[in-house]
């Protein structure tokens, strides 16, 4: 499987190197029409602000929304999720509205309040490594979406059908299963449109 990592800003490198540990052919999206090569595709963190902005200059928001309508799964993290929401606390336009949830952007303080710790994720056996930077926090989703995880009682890993969102940086540890989880909702996209 072939998966994109949109890159426009964060930590491209990383979801690489992650994605690749986990099996995937990973690869940089810069232009809209790499889509058509990638059977899934990672929002990564940022600043999701600038990373709307830059998705608005270059095209991505119409070719994302249209990449998801065919089924092709998303995964955004820290920023990236806050880039998949359909609702942002405050003052921000929500960008690609694709995933039933609200979000509050750095709900859990100033890049001094940064920490890492062990999280239990629905559909991974052992607890994974998680990082914690300005991070973003899912205050509420609707029906459709599947809670995977919660730090403190607070929704921080979520899926909505070919959508997965987690507030943290999984791609900063040496733990790439929620990467593999990813790929697997990949292989399993691909083989239902076959």
């Amino acid at each position: 499987m072939k998966v994109g990592v949109l890159a426009l800003q964060g930590a491209v490198a990383e979801h690489i190197r992650s994605l690749e540990a986990a099996g995937a052919e990973a690869v940089a999206i810069k232009r809209v029409e790499q889509l058509d090569d990638v059977h899934g595709l990672i929002i990564p963190g940022g600043e999701s602000t600038t990373i709307g902005k830059l998705m608005r200059k270059y095209g991505f928001m119409e070719a994302i929304a249209e990449f998801s309508d065919k089924g092709k799964p998303l995964f955004g993290t820290c920023a990236g999720l806050i880039v998949l929401a359909d609702r942002i606390e405050g003052d921000e336009e929500a960008h690609l509205r694709l995933m039933d949830m609200t979000v509050a952007r750095n709900a859990f303080g100033r890049q001094r309040e940064s920490f890492e710790t062990d999280l239990t994720v629905k559909g991974i056996d052992e607890p994974i490594r998680a990082v914690f930077i300005r991070a973003p926090l899912i205050k509420s989703v609707g029906d459709g979406v599947d809670v995977l995880s919660e730090y403190n009682g607070e929704i921080v890993t979520a899926r909505q059908g070919s959508l997965l969102a987690a507030s943290y940086h999984p791609e900063l540890t040496d733990d790439y299963r929620l990467h593999a989880y990813f790929l697997e909702m990949v292989k399993e996209a691909a083989a239902a449109s076959v």
